[in-house]
């Protein structure tokens, strides 16, 4: 197992296939993009499907999401679905995606082996949506979402993030809107995880900003932790059920004692947190022919170091010199 010496166990892997993204979101990274990830630095189609599956066969793993940058970008994702659903155990198998590609894809993706999705989307208005994303594709998102339930990727999870002064009055709209359409609607505080460092404490929409907005419309009733698990997000039934709506509150109520999360980048480096300063290369033990065993004790030994938690109530934090878009989610 993926064990480390607070007894927590890591059975959710992110992997990231891409740091590249089509999006600008003004959260994530500047205007101009980024410097890119080399294609020689990147992993390989085989080199992930390979450690996924020392992951999934020899370390417990029973998750496996796929990310990015933008993940719906690699050419080979439908191949990489489709090999890591047969593996045995069968792990469960999501995606995150700002949505753009899913219109052409989610069948694929469906068939492949892929069970459901999650989908970034911050506002309802076109105009914001250019504002946040710096790109005019707003309805490329919405129908990617259709694509999605109609494929039966379910349950479509859609994310969220509020921004002082441009859609932080949006939340019961969003709302309405993930209910009516059957989607279960997901609030993320914003991190500190921005490629420019902007990002500030002060002034930013916090998980009990969110709550008294939503319940100025909705009823909300918490499901509790015991529904909760490992999982990131606070739950709430609305007005009573069925529907529900969370928030992943990472600055203001982090989960780490719960934490269940290990990374690997799409270079091919283990992250023990979203806001780790360190890493573990293993894409040099795959490129020098390491058997697998050595493979899994080195990803063993990195998680055994993880830390308490992100530390970000520390005086002292330092955010992560990698942005989102070269973590994954």
């Amino acid at each position: 197992m993926l064990i480390d010496t607070y007894g927590r166990v890591a059975t959710d892997l992110r992997v990231s296939l891409t740091d590249r993204c089509n999006l600008r979101c003004t959260y994530c990274m500047p205007e101009e993009g980024l410097q890119w990830l080399a294609k020689p630095d990147l992993l390989t189609d085989d080199e992930i499907v390979r450690l996924i599956g020392i992951a999934v066969t020899s370390l417990g793993v029973e998750e496996v999401r796929f990310t990015g940058g933008e993940p719906l970008l690699r050419p080979g994702l439908v191949g990489i679905v489709e090999r890591v659903a047969a593996l045995e155990p069968r792990p469960q198998t999501s995606l995150t995606t700002n949505g753009i590609g899913l219109r052409r894809t989610a069948r694929a993706l469906k068939e492949a082996g892929l069970d459901r999705v999650n989908v970034s989307l911050d506002t309802l208005r076109p105009g914001v949506f250019k504002t946040l994303t710096r790109r005019d594709r707003h309805q490329d998102v919405l129908d990617g979402l259709s694509a999605a339930r109609e494929a039966g990727l379910t349950p479509v999870k859609v994310n969220s993030v509020l921004m002082p002064g441009l859609n932080d009055d949006e939340a019961p709209d969003l709302l309405a809107w993930a209910v009516e359409h059957g989607y279960e609607l997901r609030f993320i505080e914003q991190m500190p995880l921005d490629a420019q460092h902007g990002w500030k404490r002060d002034g930013m929409i916090t998980a009990g900003d969110i709550l008294a907005s939503l319940r100025t419309r909705f009823e909300l009733t918490p499901e509790g932790d015991e529904a909760r698990g490992s999982a990131p997000a606070e739950r709430w039934l609305v007005d009573g059920g069925p529907h529900r709506v969370g928030v992943i509150a990472s600055v203001t109520r982090p989960f780490c004692r719960a934490c269940d999360r290990t990374r690997l980048t799409a270079d091919g480096q283990v992250r023990t947190c979203l806001f780790a300063t360190e890493e573990t290369d293993l894409r040099a033990a795959l490129r020098s022919g390491a058997p697998d065993e050595e493979i899994a004790r080195v990803w063993k030994l990195a998680t055994w170091g993880k830390k308490a938690g992100a530390g970000l109530d520390d005086p002292s934090f330092v955010q992560p010199d990698r942005p989102m878009s070269a973590i994954g989610g």
